[in-house]
């Protein structure tokens, strides 16, 4: 077979086993019980080879989950070696320090057999609303409070589920028919997965995973590689300052570009606290790295070969290495901040290319109550605006870097017992610019028959709002708030009082560029569209006064 006919196979082989993953996570999706998985894509799916390297994630998923878990199937793999695997084995764990970080974000992997040998594995690594515990709050003290932890453990043997498992995570959840059925639909997940790669390796002739993987691998490599080399050589330094729980946290990195790859570290990081915003190094790793691919490789498909030159430490003890058993259910609320410092240290190195900061953290509404003698715990998502771009505004209520969907209002609607009385984009929120920030939302909610509920608050950019970048204004401000008035805090359990609901303000995206420079027609669009006041445009934008 000549060079450009197996270039050609290759192609081929590798669109069909993306298709083959996304099969997979569209079956988790179509038939998970949480609306986190269900209606958000709050996961990831992935295949790996025999090695346990990441060689295809599916395009649905979030950089927090498969990057995480990149790094995680080593952990399974040196657990249960791949000669003990059998076809019908599953194994689990939530090890945060394992896997993605908290206890919530359960990891099911599965080998991948034909013919009596594993020529591969199926992973997939989903948000599971309820695990017992406190609940996902940055209350905890420590991860024994957090919830119910499981261990690296077989799910299933030969097909047979492991049901004194079950009975012991079932025991230990307020949700235990929704949890049983969302670790079921995790099997369902990868055995679809299997399935099609099976048919998949078979209809190419293929004896395992192992040649089209090395393949694969080495080009995103390489791919990888030739872009860091087009960089300038050097160090660049930078710093965020954070609302922290109950006071600010600096994150501070020095990111170094070499000729064949990138390291960032977090020398000088404040320390870990004693409230569940910690971050652990896996979940600190992927999106660090999540913010470099985005500026430097985004074109490249995310697997080991793509991951292999970014390296990133943390000093130990620090709020972004935390150590067990550091409580660490909330940590989003820093680890999605990252990619901001990343971009800050990129943007002295690449000047002009670099976007404004975002609201970034995504604004979770975990609710908790009970109505007619019957409890209800149900989370819907929220996003701020995104940062402005060099050459377009940011994007509105977008959930970068998460990725994750919102859930439809009706779908949180008909789950618990609430109503989402507003949920709108926020006018004047986004940074004024050259570009213009991406808008935040209001989004207000209360119980359907006015009886008090708790909310486990998690938010950022309340005290410290999105920066605006050469020039642009910073994004609004977060607040938190109850519809009579009341602040309420921004992280920590609170309870919402009978006959009143809670008023989320998310913040918005800074603006890029000297806001004197923008084009006045834009702002006349904004404000016909409502999404600036007239009179903030009169403040922001001095071109408007000019005779």
């Amino acid at each position: 077979m000549n060079d450009a006919v197996n270039e050609l196979r290759m192609q081929v082989m590798w669109t069909r086993l993306i298709s083959v993953v996304e099969e997979a996570a569209q079956a988790l999706m179509r038939t998970a019980f949480s609306t986190t998985v269900r209606d958000a894509g709050d996961l990831s799916a992935a295949v790996f080879d025999t090695q346990g390297r990441l060689v295809a994630e599916a395009v649905t998923g979030t950089p927090g989950h498969v990057n995480s878990m990149a790094e995680g199937v080593r952990h399974f793999l040196a657990r249960f070696p791949i000669d003990s695997m059998a076809k019908g084995d599953h194994y689990i764990t939530n090890d945060p320090w394992l896997t993605a970080g908290h206890l919530h974000d359960v990891t099911v992997v599965s080998p991948v057999v034909m013919d009596g040998r594993v020529v591969g594995l199926l992973g997939c690594c989903c948000h599971q609303l309820d695990i017992g515990g406190l609940g996902q709050g940055p209350d905890g003290r420590s991860i024994f409070e957090e919830g119910l932890q499981i261990p690296l453990l077989k799910l299933a043997a030969k097909g047979q589920l492991n049901d004194d498992l079950m009975s012991i995570i079932k025991q230990n959840v307020r949700t235990p028919l929704q949890v049983e059925g969302d670790i079921l639909s995790y099997i369902a997940c990868n055995e679809t997965g299997a399935r099609r790669l099976v048919a998949m390796l078979r209809e190419f002739a293929l004896a395992d995973l192992d040649s089209l993987g090395d393949y694969i691998l080495m080009q995103s490599l390489h791919a990888t590689r030739a872009r860091i080399a087009a960089l300038p050589k050097g160090s660049w330094q930078g710093e965020l300052v954070i609302d922290g729980y109950d006071k600010p946290i600096t994150l501070r990195a020095t990111l170094t570009i070499r000729e064949e790859g990138i390291e960032v570290d977090y020398a000088g990081t404040d320390a870990a606290v004693s409230q569940g915003i910690n971050v652990v190094l896996n979940y600190c790793r992927a999106y660090t790295v999540y913010g470099l691919k985005c500026l430097i490789a985004p074109e490249v498909p995310n697997n080991y070969g793509a991951l292999l030159p970014f390296i990133v430490n943390a000093p130990e003890g620090s709020i972004l290495n935390a150590q067990r058993p550091s409580p660490v259910a909330a940590r989003h609320v820093i680890g999605q901040m990252l990619p901001d410092l990343v971009f800050a240290c990129l943007d002295q190195a690449l000047p002009g290319r670099v976007p404004a900061e975002g609201s970034s953290c995504l604004w979770s509404v975990q609710l908790r109550g009970s109505m007619q003698g019957r409890g209800f715990d149900t989370v819907f998502f929220n996003s701020g605006g995104a940062g402005a771009r060099m050459s377009q505004d940011g994007l509105s209520a977008t959930a970068f870097p998460s990725g994750v969907r919102a859930m439809p209002v009706e779908v949180s609607e008909h789950g618990a017992p609430i109503v989402i009385w507003r949920k709108e984009l926020l006018p004047d929120s986004g940074g004024a610019g050259r570009q213009r920030g991406g808008l935040g939302q209001i989004v207000e909610v209360g119980t359907r028959d006015g009886s008090a509920f708790e909310v486990l608050a998690m938010y950022e950019r309340v005290a410290n709002p999105a920066r605006g970048r050469s020039g642009g204004q910073d994004g609004a401000a977060g607040t938190v708030a109850l519809a009579s008035g009341a602040s309420m805090r921004a992280k920590g359990l609170q309870q919402i009082p009978a006959g009143d609901r809670l008023v989320l303000k998310l913040p918005g995206g800074a603006g890029l560029g000297p806001a004197a420079e923008r084009d006045p027609a834009a702002i006349a669009y904004d404000i016909a569209q409502g999404l600036i006041s007239s009179a903030q445009a009169q403040a922001d934008y001095p071109q408007l006064n000019c005779p």
